[in-house]
Order: C-alpha cells, then structure tokens, then sequence
C-alpha cells in the first residue's frame, strides 16, 4: 500500500496514494491504523483525495477504524470531496463517521472534539463529587 503518515500530539494523518481501498488492500490499511492507535493515537485523519473506488472491504476497515477512535473518545475522519465514496459511506450507516472536505477542517474538528471532551471532563470533576454528591446513605 502506498501512503504517508504525517504524526501530530493531536492526531495522525494517513494521505492514501492509492485509487481504490478494496479487498486488494484493505488489510494493510487496517494494520497501518492498528499500528497508529497502539501508539496512542485516537485521532486519525484519512485523506482520500487519490481514492475513487471503494468496496465492501473498505468500508468494513473504516467502520473498524472508527469504533478504535470512538472508544478512546477520538475521531475517525476521511477527507473527500468525492461524491460517490461520500454516498457509499452514507449508506454504510457508519455511526459518527466524520467525513470532511479538506485536510484543514479535518484538523479543526479534532481540535474541536480534543476542546469539546476537555470540558466534558472538567463537568464531570466539577459535578462528579464533593458535597453535593449523593451516596447510598442519603436515602
């Protein structure tokens, strides 16, 4: 498979330097995305610019891909402005897939989700104990 990682503290970006992501190849790219989340990353953003073709194989390595990131409360995003492997990923019904037309915004919706999840957590500390906490022995 022909691509290049570019690793951010944030996020990594896969550019694809292929036309298709089918049953030919489909294995690698699950390896390469495999690699990435066992080095921490929880955001990772793939540029499809090169890919006109997509089969089943394809999709089912992105809704894997997705499910790493969603668990670690990161972003799966695929960057395209390729309608038909938009439509093709629609009707996959791939929950919370995030599907960007630009590299740039792909960047900032991880900056946005990494923000977003800071003040979840900050909420949770601020409401999640202390006096105003309820216990069994309230009741």
């Amino acid at each position: 498979m022909n691509f290049k990682i570019e690793k951010n503290e944030q996020y990594a970006l896969i550019e694809l330097n292929e036309t298709a992501l089918t049953q030919d190849n489909y294995a690698d790219f699950e390896n390469i995305i495999r690699q990435l989340f066992r080095a921490g990353y929880g955001n990772v953003i793939v540029n499809f610019d090169e890919v006109t073709e997509l089969d089943g194989h394809g999709v089912s390595v992105i809704r894997k891909g997705n499910k790493i990131c969603l668990n670690e409360l990161g972003l799966f995003i695929i960057v395209t402005k390729n309608d038909e492997i938009i439509d093709q990923l629609d009707r996959a019904k791939i929950e919370d897939l995030t599907i960007m037309p630009t590299v740039q915004e792909a960047i900032d919706a991880v900056f946005l989700n990494e923000l977003e999840n800071d003040f979840q957590s900050e909420d949770e500390d601020e409401f999640g104990g202390g006096e105003y906490s309820e216990s069994e022995e309230d009741y």
